[in-house]
């Protein structure tokens, strides 16, 4: 699938863990504990680690996936190219207004603590958030005329925001009592892990980060090591942090407090404590915010893209490169999102992210399973499949145990993006999905059109910065011999000069010789699996390759009877230089431990081209 214009690629490693960890240390950690320790008591800190633990399985699985697949709209591209348009509408909607919901929460946050900080404000200027709309709009201002721009304040916001915590942390240490500590868990052990569930949105913004990866240099290796750097740094932030909160306060003044850590640095810190921890709440709330934004616009730009919704949101701005539309759009919904009462949809949004961690962990699972050729990730999910297996349980027994109201608003948006999906984007799209190749294992093989290997031959291509060559476009122009069966060399070569004699102004019986003479002076069996035969033709300039697959081995010689991969190539003498072009750009490729694997597995010619194409080797 290709697209006129695409977003510009400058945001690197600092941005995008600055991204991630700026969404997630936000409410989670400022407002949130003292919600938790009423129902949990000291041993809180353990419920923030197991939930990272927790969310570190759905990590592996989004890691896996964009660096397969580093496109605008993250989870959404991932479902879609694996459970189809009609799960991917759900998943896309639910996941941007989410997005836009923990965004519009965090501005109309900040207006508790801007009270700590100006006590003279009174009611009257908070109760209108007149600072969320004017920092909403400054927002989508900041993100139209570009990511990095974005993505570089958010990075002085998130410094600022951890070198405050740190300093929280080196005096509350101080200030710990240890009979704050005791009982430890005055409630006894489940409700350490109810409450993992409770706090888990508190990771949530590890879902920004992969709707982004379109606009990252070297995105297949960045943004995994950004998501695994962001959330190990937050997870361990967050048990210290709220452990010390814990040892400061106690459950006198812990339970049901909305400022807890404000709390403790004026107990650790004095008053100015208590000016830095509220201006680093405000720091959180900020960077949620503008994550929040910059990550939303990117879904509908990414649903225009598969024409499930509107084309206009998928448009790029000329000069910025931005997704000007869908930026605006996804602002306009931010603001008026701030003048709803956000308790219960914000509680949504831990639902929508244990959804999403759930079809990340089932679109890895469909990808690997469905053989599909070209999906070619350059992290894979450890301990694959138990992770995915174990993940998805676990998810799902939280997303149960949620109250029924937000079960019954869940259902309602889930109605609603598949009604947008039926009556928009199902009669104008026709993506094609991994499922179907699972399918098409078990039953109808003309339900697999290549359509998806082909768009993901061209994300691989995007992706590695594959710049076509003279090899390239050869092998996509080449013949192909594909046969199932055992055969000697001499019947491979009997039935490939009648092929190469209709492209080349030579006789079948003289390129057959002459391959013949070649081989009986030097086999040219590079290793156990793969052989490369060359001859030279009479003319000029003129090279050519034959692609020959043989699944059940070709025999070259007693050394190597079960050859599966054979490059016979043939040219002039003028191309001498090509030849030994050629012969290195094949030696790198089937280099790789995975290549046999991958060439064996292919479905058909093109398939067995692509083996070759997106192969490795260095290109000039």
């Amino acid at each position: 699938m290709k697209h006129k214009k695409s977003l510009k690629k400058e945001l690197t490693f600092i941005d995008i863990f600055c991204l991630a960890t700026g969404a997630m240390i936000s409410s989670g950690l400022f407002v949130l504990p003292g919600i938790a320790h009423t129902h949990v008591g000291p041993a809180l800190f353990i419920s923030y680690l197991l939930a990272g633990l927790l969310a570190m399985t759905g990590l592996f699985s989004q890691a896996e996936l964009v660096s397969a697949m580093p496109k605008s709209g993250g989870a959404y591209f991932f479902v879609t190219r694996s459970l189809g348009p009609a799960v991917g509408t759900i998943q896309g909607l639910l996941t941007w207004f989410s997005l836009i919901l923990k965004a519009a929460f965090a501005l109309v946050g900040m207006a508790a603590f801007i009270k700590l900080i100006f006590p003279q404000l009174g009611e009257s200027m908070v109760a209108i958030p007149w600072v969320g709309i004017l920092l909403a709009l400054f927002f989508i201002l900041l993100n139209l005329v570009g990511a990095k721009k974005a993505g570089r304040l958010q990075v002085y916001l998130v410094v600022f925001l951890l070198i405050s915590l740190l300093l929280y942390v080196f005096f509350g240490m101080q200030s710990i009592k240890v009979d704050n500590l005791v009982p430890f868990t005055p409630l006894g052990i489940e409700p350490i892990f109810i409450m993992t569930g409770f706090v888990f949105i508190a990771y949530g913004g590890l879902l920004n980060v992969a709707s982004v990866a379109e606009e990252v240099r070297r995105a297949e290796k960045v943004v995994p090591q950004a998501m695994i750097a962001s959330l190990a740094v937050v997870m361990l932030f967050y048990s210290i942090v709220v452990f010390v909160t814990t040892g400061v306060l106690g459950a006198e003044q812990l339970d049901g407090s909305l400022t807890p850590l404000s709390l403790g640095a004026e107990v650790a810190m004095g008053q100015w404590g208590v000016v830095v921890l509220s201006l680093a709440a405000i720091m959180s709330f900020v960077t949620t915010a503008n994550a929040g934004l910059m990550a939303a616009s990117r879904y509908p730009l990414a649903l225009s893209r598969d024409k499930l919704l509107p084309g206009f949101l998928s448009k790029i701005h000329t000069k910025y490169q931005t997704p000007f539309l869908a930026i605006i759009f996804s602002g306009v919904v931010l603001v008026l999102c701030l003048f709803l009462k956000l308790d219960l949809l914000v509680e949504l949004a831990s639902t929508v992210l244990i959804l999403t961690f759930i079809l990340s962990h089932l679109s890895v699972l469909i990808l690997r399973e469905s053989k599909v050729q070209n999906y070619r990730p350059t992290f894979t999910s450890p301990l694959y499949p138990w992770i995915q297996i174990i993940g998805t349980v676990i998810f799902l027994f939280i997303l149960f145990e949620m109250s029924r109201e937000v079960f019954f608003v869940k259902i309602v948006l889930v109605v609603s993006a598949l009604f947008v999906y039926w009556f928009y984007g199902r009669i104008r799209t026709e993506q094609k999905f991994a499922l179907l190749h699972i399918i098409e294992r078990l039953t109808a093989k003309e339900l697999v059109t290549g359509e998806l290997e082909k768009e993901l031959k061209e994300i691989v291509q995007e992706r590695d910065e594959i710049v076509k060559d003279r090899f390239d476009h050869m092998i996509e122009d080449c013949e192909v011999f594909d046969v199932d069966h055992k055969i000697t060399v001499d019947q491979l070569f009997e039935i490939a000069s009648g092929i190469i004699a209709e492209k080349v102004e030579c006789s079948p019986e003289s390129i057959e010789l002459a391959l013949l003479k070649r081989e009986r002076e030097n086999s040219t069996a590079l290793n156990d699996e793969v052989a490369i035969p060359h001859v030279i033709i009479e003319g000029e300039n003129k090279f050519d390759i034959l692609l020959v697959r043989c699944k059940g081995g070709i025999v070259f010689n007693e050394d190597h009877p079960d050859i599966n991969a054979v490059f016979i190539l043939y040219g002039t003498m003028d191309e001498r230089n090509f030849h030994l072009r050629a012969l290195s750009a094949i030696a790198q490729i089937v280099s790789d431990h995975q290549f046999n694997e991958r060439w064996l597995a292919a479905k058909n010619e093109q398939a067995i081209r692509d083996a070759i194409i997106l192969g490795k080797r260095k290109r000039k």
